[in-house]
């Protein structure tokens, strides 16, 4: 054997070795049943079994309806938004998922989750990609932004820039998830603001679940107020009635 050979075959088997060492590293376990998932963050079954939104639904806020059709809520009162796109329902066990992700620091779950949302929306539907933002004292609170965590691997999916900064939100307001659905809407009005021209813009608004969609909704209010010209809501759970 050449010596041109020798140091072939022990290139390839050090590849090998380092191959295996990264896997090794990289393996990890299923965050819901707990068995190895390879480089996932869930295994197949496990992510095969979270809870899709049924089919048809209303274009605009994604709840069902016979045919499709834009539903009756929708028609009589249409939100600022112009579409939803919803990767599941706020059901178990991905509710679990969320709170572990939004609450517990699970930060690994936004690339999961993000390639999710990536997946509903095609980079032609949309100029560029916006998280819905959390007020300074929340943000303290929280230690990051759950929405602007999953925008960020949307808008490199996409090939779509990413604004985090022109939409802010500059009232601090009670938890939605804390109040009454009819209050919900009151208390977010006027909790937004934008510092920049958006004329003509179409827009991804990006969060991590969407109840009765008055926060996202008063958000789509201010973006198209500064000219947006369409505001389509990514979600990553719709909760449903």
């Amino acid at each position: 054997m050449s010596i041109l050979t020798q140091n072939r075959s022990l290139l390839v088997r050090a590849r090998n070795l380092a191959g295996r060492a990264v896997n090794t590293l990289l393996a990890q376990d299923c965050l819901l049943c707990g068995q190895a998932s390879d480089r996932e963050i869930l295994c197949r079954a496990c992510a095969g079994d979270l809870p899709r939104l049924p089919s048809p639904r209303c274009p605009r806020c994604a709840l069902p309806t016979a045919g499709g059709e834009t539903c009756g809520r929708c028609l009589a009162h249409p939100p600022h938004y112009d579409r939803t796109l919803a990767a599941f329902n706020y059901g178990f066990p991905l509710d679990k998922l969320i709170q572990s992700y939004k609450y517990g620091h699970r930060l690994a779950l936004a690339g999961y989750f993000g390639r999710e949302l990536a997946a509903l929306a095609p980079a032609a539907a949309a100029d560029l990609v916006v998280p819905l933002p959390l007020h300074p004292a929340r943000l303290r609170e929280r230690g990051f932004n759950q929405a602007l965590e999953l925008a960020r691997p949307v808008a490199a999916a996409l090939g779509l820039p990413l604004d985090a900064r022109t939409c802010t939100r500059i009232r601090h307001t009670p938890a939605q998830a804390g109040l009454p659905w009819q209050q919900r809407e009151r208390n977010i009005r006027g909790a937004f603001h934008c510092a920049q021209d958006l004329s003509g813009r179409r827009i991804l608004l990006v969060d991590d679940v969407m109840t009765t969609g008055a926060s996202l909704d008063e958000c789509a209010r201010t973006l198209k107020l500064h000219g947006a010209a369409e505001v389509a809501l990514l979600v990553v759970a719709r909760t449903l009635p």
